[in-house]
């Protein structure tokens, strides 16, 4: 297999990474900032309405694999909850805020945030040789901040995040996407990840050589669905990518 190429999954197979969204200071902060613009709320009503919303996102999108957009959440919670309190803002504000909701949600719920041992030293070595993607279900409001902080943004491209997209892993269409932003086709490419369903089975589908990273998160087995290749320890990619390369 002559490999040009590996799609990395971010969160729980390059970062390593803790939240906690049941913490009640997220809503607390939330509604207190919102009573600066006028918006009466409560912590309960913030919680439940983000929810609501989010779910209702979801369904109305008609995907298998569904993703929401988390600015377009916070968007609609503002609006409405604007409409009830009879206050307005100003525009700039408003097409602002939504997104400063969306980065303080995730900020405050962040517990880790770390690369896993040897992940930032392997990818040094494999840039000059393969293109490098990332391909992840979060939001971009969060995910390209996070991948900034933990010094890896710069050495993917493209990376693809599955809530500009509307849709998820598995979906066909997110490989696919991913495939041709890197003008490669599948079988040039090894695939990484660290959940069997979503990155290993969803990889296979769509014709790529699978590594899957046994960290603990993510879904660890499926029936039937096994990886090409599995690691322990990020630096055993470096073993990973040379069996491929090894088979005709």
């Amino acid at each position: 297999m002559i490999v040009r190429g590996i799609i990395c999954d971010i969160n729980g197979t390059l970062i390593d990474i803790n939240t906690d969204e049941g913490n009640e200071q997220i809503y607390r902060s939330i509604s207190h900032l919102l009573k600066y613009y006028g918006i009466r709320t409560s912590r309960g009503d913030v919680r439940e309405g983000y929810y609501q919303i989010l779910k209702e996102q979801r369904r109305a999108s008609g995907e298998a694999f569904p993703e929401y957009d988390a600015v377009a959440v916070w968007r609609e919670f503002v609006v409405s909850r604007l409409e009830r309190s009879g206050a307005s803002i100003p525009k700039n504000k408003l097409t602002q805020l939504p997104h400063f909701l969306a980065e303080l949600f995730r900020g405050i719920s962040l517990n880790r945030l770390e690369l896993y041992p040897e992940v930032r030293q392997v990818l040094d070595e494999l840039r000059p040789n393969y293109r490098l993607a990332a391909l992840s279900d979060a939001q971009t409001a969060w995910a390209l901040p996070e991948m900034r902080q933990v010094g890896i943004e710069e050495l993917f491209f493209p990376i693809v995040v599955s809530g500009d997209l509307g849709y998820r892993k598995p979906d066909p269409r997110i490989f696919a996407l991913t495939l041709r932003r890197m003008h490669l086709s599948p079988q040039e490419v090894v695939f990484v990840g660290n959940d069997m369903y979503r990155d290993i089975y969803g990889a296979r589908q769509a014709g790529m050589r699978t590594v899957f990273f046994a960290t603990g998160q993510g879904q660890q087995r499926m029936d039937g669905v096994e990886a090409h290749y599995n690691i322990y320890r990020f630096g055993e990619l470096r073993n990973a990518i040379r069996f491929f390369e090894a088979q005709p």
